[in-house]
């Protein structure tokens, strides 16, 4: 989720799941799709992965090779795409999502273009339907994750919803993210918003902060420094039980722990989420367009869409695609998360991350 940075960027190993990652395409190889040469190249967020077979599937069909250009956060990577936008450093970017969509489509990101499945994703991961310039491709669900033997340990119930977080026996136990840098840090700030309200949400979050809330920069230093349930975190000395993840948290736990639990070591507290679609878009002024439409298509494909889960641990907009049984098992969605009208995002964004500041950065 985008997030963004994913919870595919762990120090247990995530960084060797099979992503191309590569240099932007020069002019020399990103010619158009008629007589140019046969590279497309991707624009992402650093936690874009997927299997080399499934990618090396596409270019065998399609006739051209993938590259992939990290940038950062999904913020950093949006700002980036945005003041790079005139001479784009790819053809398609992955990674902007519903907390940054209005920034991508307001500055004019993107071109138009109706990929092929699009009638195949679910109905409420749609947006922007009559002008079609970004392609649902995942969603996942930002949520405070706990370490299970903490809680344990000190016989004390997780909490379960933002209301919990309050509560004194919660007190120095919580780490997020800064709103105004990362994705995750955001989806939970909006996560309160539609909790609250317009009236609440400032209230909520003073509680937070006297309640002894911790703010860091990143996801990464966050989950695999401050957290002590992460396999990371541990290593790092975390000591902070709670911190803002994703639901999508505890199957990576297990699924790179060496020899794998039967459980997973962290849960989820359901009452905390906030639900996330991230998006793809053919960039304007391509110089690929044509590679773009094909990479755009493969996205919303079946294999594509089935092979995400395990590789950037997100669930698929596809209907009908499958998700291993250990990432249902221990990542289920959450079953009624937070949500926002991307209109209301749009025109409440910044003043929102402007008062956080101002509450929690004082």
């Amino acid at each position: 989720m985008s997030i963004t940075k994913k919870v595919s960027v762990l120090a247990v190993g995530l960084g060797m799941v099979g992503t191309l990652a590569a240099c932007g395409s020069s002019s020399d190889d990103a010619g158009g799709g008629s007589g140019g040469a046969k590279t497309v190249t991707l624009v992402s967020h650093d936690s874009w992965a997927a299997s080399k077979d499934v990618i090396a599937a596409f270019e065998k069909e399609s006739g051209y090779k993938v590259k992939v250009l990290k940038d950062g956060d999904a913020g950093q990577a949006v700002n980036k795409a945005i003041l790079t936008k005139d001479n784009p450093q790819g053809d398609v970017f992955f990674g902007v999502d519903n907390t940054l969509l209005s920034r991508a489509l307001d500055n004019g990101l993107f071109q138009p273009y109706e990929a092929k499945g699009s009638d195949q994703v679910r109905p409420e991961y749609r947006t922007d339907q009559d002008k079609h310039r970004v392609t649902p491709v995942d969603t996942g669900d930002i949520c405070v994750n706990y370490d299970k033997a903490w809680f344990s340990e000190h016989k004390l119930t997780p909490p379960k919803s933002f209301d919990d977080l309050v509560k004194p026996e919660y007190k120095d136990l919580l780490v997020t993210e800064n709103a105004g840098s990362s994705s995750p840090g955001l989806g939970f700030l909006l996560g309160t918003a539609a909790q609250y309200g317009d009236g609440g949400w400032e209230g909520y979050w003073k509680k937070l902060e006297a309640n002894g809330v911790k703010v860091v920069d990143s996801w990464e230093q966050a989950y695999n420094e401050e957290f002590s349930g992460s396999a990371g975190g541990k290593k790092a000395g975390g000591d902070r039980p709670l911190v803002v993840s994703y639901a999508s948290s505890p199957p990576v736990e297990v699924v790179y722990a060496d020899p794998q639990p039967d459980t997973a070591p962290t849960g989820v507290a359901d009452g905390t989420c906030f639900r996330q679609v991230e998006y793809a878009g053919l960039l304007g002024n391509a110089r690929n367009p044509e590679g773009g439409k094909a990479l755009l298509d493969f996205m919303l494909s079946k294999s594509f869409q089935e092979d995400m889960p395990l590789n950037m641990f997100v669930y698929p907009v596809r209907e009908g695609a499958q998700v291993p049984e250990v990432f249902s098992k221990f990542g289920p969605q959450a079953k009624d998360p937070q949500t926002l009208d991307p209109a209301k995002i749009a025109d409440n964004r910044d003043q929102w991350v402007k008062s956080w500041t101002s509450i929690v950065l004082k």
